[in-house]
C-alpha cells in the first residue's frame, strides 16, 4: 500500500514528532558583558549597548507564576491534542469516547440483526455433455425435434467495478474511531442515498443510539449489524451480516452480491476493527456462472485514507485495487479484545446486499 501524509493512527500508535526546527525556532547565544565574560545577570541583562531590560515584576509573585504555568500547560496540552504529538490526540479521542459512553449509560442488550453463517459453496459439478443429435422421425414420430443445446459459457477472467468515480462518493472518517459511519456513508453515497459531507457523517454518528446493541458490539456503538440497520434506515434495505469459514468464500460471495445487486459490500477488516467498502473485484472467472471462480482482488474505498496506521501502514486512495496479497494482509478473521462473539469469532465478516436498491426519485 502506498504511503500518504500521516494522520492519527487507528491503533493508538504515535505519529510524527514535532521539533523546534519544525516550528522555526532557532538557538540564541547567551548575552555577554563588556569584559566578554558570559553568564546570567542578577536583575537585568543588556540586549544592546545602552539599553537595559528589567524583569517583569508581577511575575515575581508565586500565585502569578502558578497561573502562568497552568496557562502554558493548557496551551501545550491543546497543541499536543491538535498535532497528536506522542499520540496524545488519539488518546484524547479514546477518552472522549469513554466519557460519551459513560454519559449514554450501559450498552443496551437488545435483539439486533443476526449473523448468518455461510458455508463454502459446493465445488462445480461436471455436467454431462449435451447431445447434439436430433431424434429421427422414425424413432420418435410423435415428438418434435428438440432445439440444439446452447453452447456452454466461456470461462474467462472478469473485472467488475460498480463505482467509476470513487472520489465523488468517498467519505474519510472524521476521527480515528468513525470508520464504521464513514463506511456506511460511502456505501449510501454509492447507492445515491446520501452525500459524502462531514455534516452527514456527524448526523449518522449522532443516531447510533437507535441501532447499537451489546450483541453486535460489546463496547457499544458501531458493529456490523448497526451498519446494516443504518443503511436500511437511509433507503437501502436488505443488507445482511454474514460470516464465512474462509476469506476466499467471503470474497466470492461478496463478488456475486455486487454483480447481482449492483450495490457495495462492507468488509470488516483488521480482525473486525476497521471498515472497508468493496465496490468491485477481479476474478479468474465469472463467479455468478462458475462456482469454482476465485476472486483475485477487490476495489476498496478505505475510510482511513489519507492516514497511516502504525500497525497496518499507509492507506490508499478511494477505489484502489487491492490484490490478493493485500487482501490476505488486511482482511482477517474476526477477533475482538472486548469479549467473545460465538457466531463471528475466527470467521471473515462482511455486510452484504441481498436486494437491488431503487435509486431515489
Amino acid at each position: 500500500m502506498r504511503g500518504m501524509a500521516p494522520r492519527w493512527s487507528h491503533d493508538s500508535g504515535s505519529s510524527r514528532h514535532l521539533s523546534c526546527s519544525d516550528a522555526g525556532q532557532s538557538r540564541v547565544a547567551a548575552p555577554t558583558d563588556r569584559a566578554g565574560t558570559s553568564g546570567p545577570r542578577p536583575l537585568e541583562w543588556v540586549a544592546e549597548e545602552g539599553t537595559i531590560i528589567r524583569p517583569i515584576r508581577w511575575l515575581a509573585r508565586p500565585w502569578r507564576q502558578a497561573t502562568v504555568a497552568v496557562l502554558v500547560a493548557a496551551l501545550l496540552s491543546v497543541g499536543a491534542v491538535w498535532t497528536n504529538a506522542l499520540g496524545v490526540g488519539v488518546r484524547f479521542q479514546h477518552l472522549e469516547a469513554r466519557i460519551e459512553r459513560f454519559i449514554a449509560g450501559p450498552v443496551p442488550d437488545r435483539a439486533t440483526l443476526p449473523t448468518v453463517e455461510v458455508t463454502d459453496p459446493p465445488a462445480l459439478q461436471t455436467l454431462p455433455a449435451a447431445s447434439l443429435e436430433v431424434p429421427s422421425a422414425a424413432s420418435s414420430p410423435s415428438v418434435a425435434a428438440s432445439p440444439t443445446a446452447s453452447p456452454p459459457p466461456v470461462r474467462k477472467a472478469v473485472d467488475v467495478n460498480i463505482e467509476s468515480h470513487p472520489k465523488s462518493v468517498f467519505a474519510s472518517e472524521l476521527t480515528d474511531v468513525w470508520c464504521a459511519p464513514a463506511g456506511v456513508q460511502t456505501a449510501l453515497a454509492i447507492l445515491g442515498q446520501a452525500d459524502n459531507s462531514d455534516a452527514f457523517q456527524r448526523k449518522l454518528v449522532g443516531q447510533i443510539g437507535k441501532w447499537e446493541s451489546w450483541q453486535d458490539s460489546h463496547n457499544g456503538g458501531w458493529g456490523p449489524a448497526s451498519m446494516a440497520l443504518a443503511i436500511a434506515a437511509y433507503g437501502a434495505p436488505g443488507y445482511q451480516v454474514r460470516a464465512y469459514a474462509t476469506r476466499a468464500a467471503a470474497l466470492v460471495d461478496a463478488a456475486r452480491a455486487i454483480a447481482k445487486t449492483h450495490a457495495p459490500v462492507i468488509l470488516l477488516a483488521w480482525r473486525g476493527a476497521h471498515t472497508w467498502v468493496m465496490s468491485g473485484y477481479r476474478a479468474n472467472a465469472d463467479p455468478t456462472v462458475f462456482q469454482d471462480a476465485t476472486v483475485t482482488g477487490a476495489y476498496i474505498l478505505d475510510p482511513w485514507y489519507p492516514a497511516i496506521s502504525s500497525i497496518w501502514g499507509p492507506s490508499d486512495p478511494p477505489g484502489t485495487f487491492q490484490n490478493n496479497s493485500e487482501m490476505i494482509r488486511n482482511y482477517l478473521a474476526w477477533k475482538r479484545p472486548e469479549g467473545t462473539y460465538p457466531t463471528r469469532d475466527g470467521k471473515w465478516i462482511s455486510v452484504v446486499p441481498t436486494v437491488v436498491v431503487k435509486p431515489p426519485a
